[in-house]
């Protein structure tokens, strides 16, 4: 562990590299998290320690940490990777739609330098790469003071509603629109949908079946594969009870007839909620039951009750989450590095730029490709001639 105190500041910057250590960390990590506004449900301790147990692998665990009089007022956690090049990524991986730093706003200035300087001595031969960064995330402020060479460039697209009741949120949509949403939650109504709001002890068995939902509600139409391994389970079940026990997240299950039919995990921090994944019994399409739209509802109606700004629909520009109308947020992505490094930062930067070029140019042949493959078929249909 490396320890470096800022001059005449009392802000000490410390290096976790200690599994045990980080576990040990629970509580202190939760009112830091609580004490960020910023700071989003893929920051908690729970989700976060929960990745690594799951994800992580021994001897990569770089946490800087930063205290001042023993209380802890500053974290990052990232882990060591080799390829394409030494990196610090954040922990959570691909499977956190937000990524950053925790700072407690009232130590922000002080918290800043030195986490910094942590940062700086941690990574003297590596680039800190934070994807998926929200804007106005702790993560840009600490951009704002680093001392070396530095990077921002776009990543995902999130979609973001005001934290309202679902009749309010109906306003944004053209009239006939809303119209046909009040149509489909009469329809949910009538079907007399139980909501059951699932307690701790329940979490186990409820991420099972909501896993099981979600591999039938997608099962030939492109399931994400992560989704169905075992170690994806065994984290979502671990980090989804501790969040449920701390109040950073909900877990609910739809019942019909007394057997459920779906269930939803909504993840939620001090002023943002957004439903992180759901599963579906196929049943009710085929019921002409709008899934979405009954999930929106309560998660709105859960928001409002518990005093949340944003209902974030997190990563993803589906046609289900557009047609309410949302603000379109662009997650960043930030790349830190010692000046010594700048030129590997410049050349990994480029490298990325390239990359997601060479992506857009291939999405936008999908559509040609697409045209091409039904004339192949239909010229095959009428025997090649």
């Amino acid at each position: 562990m490396a320890t470096a105190t800022e001059a005449g500041t009392g802000y000490a910057a410390t290096l976790c590299r200690d599994d045990r250590q980080f576990a040990g960390l629970e509580e202190e990590w939760g009112r830091l998290h609580r004490s960020g506004a910023a700071a989003t449900p893929f920051q908690s301790h729970s989700w976060l320690h929960s990745w690594w147990l799951s994800y992580g692998t021994p001897g990569r665990l770089r946490v800087v940490l930063v205290r001042r009089g023993g209380t802890l007022v500053g974290a990052a956690p990232l882990m060591l990777v080799h390829r394409p090049l030494p990196l610090l990524v954040p922990l959570g991986g691909g499977i956190s739609d937000f990524s950053d730093i925790l700072v407690d706003d009232s130590h922000a200035p002080g918290v800043l330098n030195a986490l910094a300087d942590g940062l700086r001595r941690a990574g003297r031969h590596a680039v800190i790469d934070l994807r998926e960064v929200r804007p106005g995330a702790a993560a840009e402020q600490l951009f704002d003071v680093w001392p070396g060479a530095r990077r921002r460039l776009s990543d995902s697209v999130c979609l973001e509603l005001p934290a309202e009741p679902i009749e309010e949120l109906m306003k944004r949509l053209a009239s006939s629109r809303a119209q046909r949403v009040r149509a489909k939650l009469r329809k949910v109504d009538a079907l007399r949908i139980e909501e059951h709001a699932v307690a701790e002890h329940e979490v186990a068995s409820t991420i099972r079946e909501l896993l099981r939902l979600h591999e039938l509600q997608w099962r030939g139409r492109g399931v994400t594969p992560e989704h169905l391994k075992p170690r994806f389970a065994e984290h979502l079940t671990r980090a989804t009870r501790r969040m449920v026990r701390d109040g950073d997240a909900a877990l609910t299950e739809y019942r019909l007839d007394g057997a459920v039919v779906a269930a939803n995990v909504t993840l939620q921090s001090a002023h943002l909620t957004g439903g992180y994944l759901y599963g579906a019994d196929p049943e009710l399409r085929t019921r002409k039951v709008d899934v979405a739209t009954m999930l929106l509802r309560r998660d709105a109606q859960h928001a409002v009750e518990t005093g949340r700004s944003v209902i974030s629909l997190l990563r993803g520009t589906e046609p289900y989450k557009t047609h309410w109308r949302p603000a379109t947020v662009t997650n960043q992505r930030l790349l830190l590095a010692p000046s010594a490094l700048a030129p590997m930062l410049s050349l990994y930067a480029a490298q990325l730029v390239g990359r997601d070029r060479a992506t857009e140019v291939l999405r936008s042949l999908v559509p040609a490709v697409r045209e091409w493959r039904v004339k192949l078929n239909n010229w095959r249909a009428g025997g090649g001639r």
